[in-house]
């Protein structure tokens, strides 16, 4: 009976056990119902019930993205603002004013002759050099000394005011008032534009100065368009065309380092097909003492004039380079006929006798002059401001 007993004890153990086991499993799955929600909901009939899917957005197209009708608009970038540029009455008015706070050697010859007491020879001899020394050159020098002594020797020079008048109307008369300086800027009679031919040498300002004619001539309320010849500088096209844009003048470019005449020719053909009223030709900076590009300067005159006449032949000269700038002038107009005179930096170490030399040794006059590195520090040149800048009235 002693084995009985142990089968008994046996049965008891592994009821243990399994009871054991049966609970264990049932808590844990109480425990996994409490920490973590049902996931999928029951019917009461024992039906899983699966809740609808939700489709993710899609990307909005292009066209989802535009907004609706009545929306309003998103701001557009900023057109480019364009520059109005200063009248030319205002222009030499200021640029006078600047001019009688200049030093320059003629002024101060002029000013020093009215400062003395007496005149003797030693102050004429002192004078007339200093005069020669403004680059006003030996004859007009002469002409000018020689009405002031015979003048002052007549009216004596006791009243100041009547000394400066005299000073006034003998400088005035070097200059000429007499000359016509007005830009011929005619439109031909079968309706194609004036032609500004621009020319001159390297460091002159030559391209800054055909930017600041356009806008004397937008002032006017003429209609401009810029030919950007001078194909061997890169740097002289795209800065021609920056002066374009800020008074709205287009500018017809051509590819670097191109045949000069081609592009100039095509400037023109394109003026006159838009009605513009003038086309400025900006050309390379000529070294006098290269014959072979002063003879492609006269190329591009030519070929220009195979499409319409070129009105205006503008040399442009730094007031401060003296002679030299006179042996350039006299090269220049050999070659492309110039028909009038643009003196730049005619301010602060100017010289200001080389307006009246450079009309005498040309035969044409100062028609624009520079007084400044401003936008609008180009004015055309008026005979009586200029005296007056000079004597500081």
């Amino acid at each position: 009976m002693e084995w009985f007993f142990w089968v008994i004890i046996a049965i008891v153990g592994l009821a243990i056990l399994i009871a054991g086991i049966v609970v264990a499993v049932d808590r844990r799955r109480q425990l996994e119902h409490e920490e973590r929600p049902e996931l999928e909901p029951r019917e009461p009939g024992g039906e899983v019930v699966v809740p609808p899917v939700t489709p993710e957005p899609a990307e909005p197209t292009y066209a989802e993205a535009v907004p609706p009708a009545g929306a309003p608009d998103v701001a557009a970038p900023p057109a480019a603002v364009i520059e109005r540029p200063e009248s030319a009455t205002s222009r030499w008015a200021r640029l006078r004013r600047r001019l009688a706070g200049s030093n320059n050697a003629l002024a101060r010859a002029l000013a020093d002759l009215l400062s003395v007491d007496r005149l003797d020879e030693e102050t004429w001899d002192d004078f007339e050099t200093t005069l020669i020394t403004s680059d006003l050159g030996v004859g007009p020098t002469t002409e000018l000394t020689g009405a002031l002594r015979r003048r002052f020797a007549v009216d004596g020079v006791a009243d100041l005011a009547e000394a400066r008048r005299i000073l006034h109307e003998e400088l005035l008369a070097l200059v000429d008032p007499h000359l016509d300086r007005s830009l011929n800027l005619t439109p031909s009679a079968d309706g194609l534009p004036a032609v500004v031919l621009v020319v001159g040498v390297n460091g002159t300002g030559k391209t800054t100065t055909v930017g600041k004619l356009a806008r004397v001539l937008v002032a006017e309320g003429r209609s401009v368009l810029l030919g950007a010849a001078d194909t061997f500088r890169a740097a002289a096209t795209e800065q021609l065309a920056t002066w374009g844009e800020r008074v709205g003048v287009h500018t017809v470019r051509g590819p670097e380092a191109g045949d000069p005449a081609s592009v100039a020719f095509d400037a023109v053909a394109q003026g006159a097909a838009e009605g513009v009223d003038v086309v400025i030709v900006d050309t390379a900076g000529r070294l006098h003492t290269k014959t072979g590009l002063m003879d492609e300067l006269g190329k591009v005159k030519r070929v220009i004039e195979k499409k319409a006449a070129v009105s205006e032949v503008l040399l442009v000269l730094d007031a401060t380079t003296g002679q030299n700038g006179m042996t350039q002038a006299r090269i220049f107009s050999e070659v492309v006929d110039v028909t009038g005179i643009v003196l730049t930096k005619l301010d602060g170490s100017a010289k200001g006798g080389i307006v009246i030399q450079v009309q005498r040794e040309l035969g044409v006059p100062v028609k624009l002059v520079g007084l400044g590195e401003g936008p609008d520090d180009l004015a055309p040149f008026d005979p009586e401001g200029f005296v007056a800048g000079i004597l500081g009235e």
